[in-house]
């Protein structure tokens, strides 16, 4: 039985904002358009309902727009009977939700009509010039997508501020044909101060708690419709994304990367390495394990560099349910390949080894630490020296690092260079007063192997003899005779409980020249020389070359 009145609901839709504050907008043109059609059907019992259902700035490719839902809503409670649109793309610019708009039309017997394209949406063929259309509303939508993606990543990549919010101690530009932003002098102060409070207790719920206490807010913002957000206490997630935020350091992020900008930095590259390396090491940190010792941090973090001017930064690997830290050439843990070069370093014996260097520096500081020594200053100077000795000689020797400004590791040397702003705290000496080339302090640095250990030896290498090779190469010259005198390898071999292919791998040591026994003898080998790093290696018969080989400086 046909309807006598058709209860006809408009629906208009504008995918952005621009124009929309105008007295009479898009939004009002389509519902002056949909409400002609309407009013030229009123023979066929056409009701124009009085519900407006607008959706400004809001885009055709998802449904979570209000006035759809609510007029959605409506079609359900069955207060709808026609819904009228402009265009097809008003209600929808994708075609899978456009079939679960129709199916949810079919349930509660409500149809649409669009005002400029003619439809019968009851016969297969105008479905099919349906969907037609609607896919290619969607495929321009995608390519829509498409462009301005690129064009966000092409902006980025020139540094072009892409829009959004402005961050905390940025404004956008005043003028808007300028895509870049501009400092905010008194945000930039606080950006500072919350950087200072995570580098000096690196801890983000203790840097929220100062903040609030020193009553820093997030930034307010006031937008056109009058409606302000901001000025309220910062949570630890969102210090956490300002303290990660590329901005603070003069460059743009685009998704993973950071490009070079025309901003000014408010963060130096020092402090912000520094915070982001803790950050990282932090993050690290697996749920339940606070306080345990395998969590502990890396005090030597940002005053590691190698001979390449790199920095060493902290790393760990698990194994056996223990935690092993690492201090990493940075080009050796990108490159992720040995070959690359660089240090890795294990980090418990270089934070010793770095300690025993810094106490060797004490000793003999008093001495030389003074430009122009006096009574009076050479007794305050030891006075506070012996409180960082003290340090250095505690259970917690990484307080004393604090002095530390740099250290670089090099091949057969590690340098440190004393902070001295930080000795002059401490000691009550103006740094004027300090004499620069005192405050650098270089010892003897090997790295030696023993099997998968790394050891580092501080000083100049010393005599040491290792009884284990000695003993190899002893036991090797017995085989050796043995097997001169006529009895096989399998028979030398079956007597010492061993097969000939392990005994034909020992008795190479008793190829070796008797200038490198005599040196191993002496306790004069290469601090690398192992055992296994000969059996390991293809020894060349000559005997000069064997000591290059083997790394041997003999005379």
């Amino acid at each position: 039985m046909a309807k006598t009145t058709i209860r006809c609901a408009i629906y208009t839709r504008k995918s952005h904002e621009e124009g929309l504050e105008q007295g009479f907008n898009s939004l009002d043109a389509q519902w002056e358009a949909c409400k002609a059609y309407v009013e030229s059907q009123k023979h066929e019992g056409w009701k124009l309902l009085t519900t407006r259902y607008d959706d400004g700035g809001i885009s055709g490719g998802h449904m979570e727009r209000p006035g759809l839902q609510t007029l959605l809503d409506d079609i359900d409670a069955g207060r709808i009977d026609m819904v009228v649109v402009y265009k097809i793309d008003r209600l929808t610019r994708s075609l899978a939700d456009f079939a679960r708009l129709v199916e949810r039309f079919d349930k509660s017997d409500c149809s649409f009509v669009s005002v400029t394209q003619a439809f019968n949406t009851s016969t297969s063929m105008g479905r099919l010039t349906l969907n037609v259309l609607l896919s290619f509303a969607q495929f321009e939508r995608e390519v829509t997508a498409e462009r301005i993606r690129d064009k966000l990543a092409a902006s980025a990549k020139r540094g072009l501020w892409m829009g959004g919010l402005a961050p905390l101690g940025y404004d956008p530009h005043p003028d808007p044909n300028k895509r870049e932003l501009v400092l905010n002098k008194g945000e930039a102060e606080t950006v500072r101060r919350l950087f200072a409070l995570y580098d000096e207790h690196q801890c983000l719920g203790a840097v929220a708690r100062k903040a609030s206490l020193e009553g820093i807010r997030s930034k307010e913002r006031t937008f056109k419709s009058g409606k302000s957000l901001g000025g309220c206490e910062m949570s630890r997630g969102a210090i956490h994304s300002l303290l990660t935020n590329p901005v603070y350091r003069g460059m743009v992020r685009h998704k993973e990367n950071a490009y070079p900008s025309t901003h000014p930095a408010i963060i130096d590259e020092v402090l912000w390495s520094r915070v982001q390396d803790r950050l990282k090491e932090k993050s690290a940190r697996q749920r339940g394990q606070r306080g345990q010792k395998t969590n502990e941090g890396s005090p030597l973090t940002g005053r590691l560099y190698d001979e390449t001017g790199e920095r060493l930064t902290p790393t760990y690997a698990n194994a056996k349910g223990r935690r092993w830290r690492y201090y990493v050439s940075r080009g050796l843990l990108n490159s992720k390949s040995e070959a690359s070069g660089g240090w890795r370093l294990p980090a418990a014996k270089l934070e010793k080894a770095v300690t025993e260097a810094l106490r060797n520096w004490l000793r003999t500081a008093p001495q030389h630490l003074l430009a122009n020594p006096d009574a009076e200053s050479f007794g305050r100077l030891s006075a506070g020296l012996a409180e960082i000795e003290q340090l250095a000689s505690s259970a917690t020797p990484a307080r004393s690092f604090r002095f530390l400004g740099r250290i670089d590791v090099g091949i057969g040397e590690l340098r440190l260079t004393l902070d001295a702003d930080a000795l002059a705290a401490a000691t009550a000496i103006p740094t004027s007063e300090l004499s620069l080339p005192a405050l650098v302090h270089a010892e003897d640095f090997t790295l030696k192997k023993r099997g998968v250990e790394t050891v580092l030896i501080l000083g100049a290498p010393t005599p040491q003899r290792d009884t284990t090779l000695i003993n190899a190469i002893a036991r090797s010259h017995v085989w050796m005779k043995t097997w001169r005198a006529g009895a096989s390898l399998a028979d030398i071999a079956s007597s010492i409980g061993w097969t000939p292919s392990p005994l034909r791998q020992r008795m190479k040591l008793a190829f070796l020249s008797p200038a490198i026994v005599k040196a191993i003898l002496d306790g004069r080998q290469p601090a690398d020389l192992s055992l296994e790093k000969i059996l390991r290696s293809d020894l060349p018969p000559d005997w000069d070359r064997q000591a290059e080989f083997l790394g041997f400086e003999l005379p």
